[in-house]
């Protein structure tokens, strides 16, 4: 057993690193074991590790380890988990991929459906979407390497399969597993507690169905909203979406906590309309939204400064201001940082998912993308207190040692904080991919996936650094060099693409 520190606030306790059920019952009972502590706040199983995220101010890092090491030993096979019947239509137009996988196995349509339909899988992960589960162990016969190129759009309900694995794309998303068929099963409803069909240890066959017994699933029907109309929204922007302090306690069934890119923005926004810290806000990057008043309104801006004016007066950060019935909210140029945030007294309404407001853009869970034509509703006021604005860090951002120092070549650390870095123009909420020196690993520059934190800083074969933001997945299989020490993730978001980093060792 290896015990790592991932982070200040999350711990990863390392079983293995093969597939294997007997190392996965081992993980599940020491998911149950240490689930139960005072000061743990979520658990991420994967495969043959456990990824634990607690309170600092409840237990200590040391402490915790202590009982992952003391735990009793667990069985050698993975409990009854529940078992699951998944109706698929093989083929056709929901089975693009059907035939070059009988022609890569040298086999019959027919006899690649039998071999998929005719095993039995354990459910080993969630993660990459919301919902998505990693099952093992397909047959040999028919255990065909991911497309060359992803598709970049994957419908949902897709049944797909990539190596050993086998999985369900539960939301439209990009992906480059090879498409059998389509379940019309939804196997992930915020609506629903679990929200994920599948748990880690379920097992999984799936039923060949012919077109014609085809049942679509039900829709998922987002929450009508009740908040006054105050905006309207006249241009979208790049990205402008709904945001708070985001979503935690779902990590094991791939939900990753979105929210805003810049906590501390969002609550000096919130506070100077006087609503609670965790209010829903708009969040917006540039190029800038424009938005008309549908009614008088109060609002106030902090973040980015993208040179904000009402009907061509200049509107200050952090402070309230009033915005009257018909006049617009423009933004002109960038002067600073990268996220902007718009709160309007009472708090902007949106549809709540799983606890909280904030859209997971690669979903849609929780909202969506703001376009042309959308409405901006106002929330009853939740009275909060204002807050002046925190200092904020410049200069270098802080960074830990990761917990795979061992899967690069060695100094790789020291050489990633001696040099400097530029932001991506393909970084997004998900990830800051980063553009420098190239990081040496020591092997294939891949791992067993297993549990990550938002700040993680991954270096997949290509040797560039992507550091996780709140969007990006719960799992990952790119080791973890570096982790952004929590309190200068805002620093880091704040940068605009093109824009240099330099890190440092806290």
């Amino acid at each position: 057993m290896e015990v790592l520190p991932f982070g200040s606030r999350a711990l990863l306790v390392r079983l293995g690193t093969e597939v294997d059920p007997g190392l996965l019952a081992r993980v599940l009972h020491l998911d149950r074991w240490l689930g139960r502590l005072p000061g743990v706040v979520e658990t991420v199983p994967a495969y043959a590790s456990l990824l634990v995220h607690f309170d600092p101010q409840t237990v200590t890092a040391e402490a915790l380890a202590a009982s992952a090491r003391q735990a009793p030993q667990g069985p050698e096979a993975p409990p009854e988990g529940q078992r699951h019947e998944v109706p698929v239509v093989y083929g056709g137009e929901f089975g693009p991929d059907l035939t070059g996988v009988a022609r890569w196995a040298g086999l019959s349509e027919r006899e690649v459906v039998e071999l998929h339909a005719g095993t039995e899988y354990l459910v080993y992960m969630l993660g990459f979407s919301p919902g998505f589960a990693y099952m093992g162990t397909v047959p040999d016969r028919i255990a065909v390497p991911r497309l060359p190129q992803p598709r970049p759009r994957v419908p949902a309900g897709s049944v797909a399969v990539a190596g050993r694995q086998t999985g369900i794309y539960p939301s439209p998303s990009p992906g480059g597993w090879r498409i059998l068929g389509r379940t019309p099963l939804q196997v992930f409803d915020p609506a629903r507690r679990p929200p994920a069909l599948f748990e880690v240890g379920d097992r999984v066959r799936f039923v060949a169905v012919e077109r014609a017994d085809w049942q679509a699933a039900r829709p998922v029907l987002e929450p009508e909203s009740d908040g006054v109309p105050a905006f309207v929204v006249l241009d979208g922007g790049l990205l402008c979406s709904v945001q708070d302090l985001g979503r935690f306690g779902y990590r094991r069934y791939g939900v990753p906590p979105s929210g805003a890119m810049d906590p501390e923005a969002l609550r000096e926004a919130n506070g100077a309309v006087g609503n609670s810290p965790d209010c829903g806000a708009l969040e917006f990057t540039w190029p800038a939204p424009v938005l008309e008043a549908l009614v008088d309104v109060e609002v106030a801006l902090a973040g980015a400064d993208f040179a904000p004016e009402v009907d061509s007066s200049p509107v200050p950060l952090g402070k309230a201001v009033r915005v009257r019935r018909g006049q617009v909210l423009r933004f002109r140029r960038p002067r600073w940082g990268n996220w902007c945030y718009l709160a309007v007294a009472g708090g902007v309404q949106a549809p709540e998912a799983l606890g909280s407001r904030s859209t997971h853009v690669p979903s849609g869970m929780g909202g969506k993308v703001l376009r042309r034509g959308d409405l901006v509703r106002r929330a009853r006021r939740i009275p909060g207190v204002a807050r002046p604005a925190a200092p904020r860090r410049s200069g270098s951002v802080r960074v830990v040692a990761g917990p795979h120092l061992a899967a690069f070549e060695p100094g790789a650390l020291d050489r990633f904080v001696a040099e400097e870095y530029v932001v991506s123009a393909r970084s997004d909420r998900s990830g800051y991919r980063l553009e420098g020196p190239r990081i040496a690993h020591g092997g294939t520059g891949e791992i067993l996936s297993e549990g990550m934190v938002v700040g993680a800083v991954q270096v997949p074969p290509s040797g560039q650094p992507i550091v996780l933001m709140p969007d990006g997945p719960t799992t990952g299989g790119y080791p973890v060099l570096a982790v952004v020490v929590e309190e200068d993730l805002p620093q880091l978001a704040q940068k605009r693409p093109g824009e240099r980093v330099r890190f440092q060792l806290a």
